[in-house]
């Protein structure tokens, strides 16, 4: 018992679920990128049909969110395929044409069976977004989309994420549709703790 005692500890995370609040703590706490908002990240990957149901739901969520709370997207990486639609993520967002592309790359990945995996699939699906094809492979072979790559795929392990949707409020309580319950309780979860978080400040 002892060994499996110290084998979680050198984990890094709890995954222990707070049945009763709908989520699990992250422990140790992770730092959050402003103090004075509460952070809430939500960890993705466009290949995931969950992610995919989820969206419309987050879409709405962020038309109404508390105006103290700072959204973070984030990809998940957990393997060279969710690491090639990261790095498309990482790639709109340096164009600043995220806003523009997020909801298609969703829907020609889970609705419309493309791959999107090559570099030359990606020029495409950018061109035909307005993004001229040296313009997208300057910022796909970038130095900054590589970091970025590079840094996803430690970030998921800090927060314990072994799955997607999974959304982090304020670095400190994880919540999925297993610990919420289902997924369309997710949100519900969320606000909760940011009403909470928010009277603690």
């Amino acid at each position: 018992m002892l060994k499996i005692i110290a084998l979680l500890g050198l984990l890094g995370f709890s995954s222990l679920v707070n049945a009763e609040g709908g989520y699990e703590a992250v422990t140790p706490a992770q730092p959050v990128q402003n103090p004075d908002k509460i952070e809430v990240i939500e960890f993705f990957w466009y290949g995931c049909p969950h992610c995919y149901s989820l969206e419309p739901s987050m879409v709405e969520w962020l038309k109404t969110k508390p105006a103290n709370v700072e959204f973070i997207r984030q990809p998940a990486v957990f393997s060279d395929l969710w690491g090639k639609h990261a790095k498309a993520y990482f790639t709109a967002e340096a164009l600043g044409v995220l806003d523009k592309v997020h909801a298609d790359l969703f829907d020609a990945i889970q609705n419309k069976k493309q791959k999107l995996i090559s570099e030359d699939e990606l020029a495409k699906f950018f061109a035909d977004h307005g993004v001229k094809d040296e313009e997208f492979r300057s910022a796909y072979n970038s130095f900054l989309v590589d970091a970025k790559l590079r840094q996803a795929e430690s970030t998921g392990p800090r927060y314990g994420i072994s799955g997607v949707p999974a959304l982090i409020v304020n670095g400190k309580y994880k919540v999925t549709a297993q610990s919420a319950k289902s997924q369309a309780n997710m949100l519900a979860v969320v606000n909760q703790l940011i009403a909470q978080e928010s009277q603690k400040k």
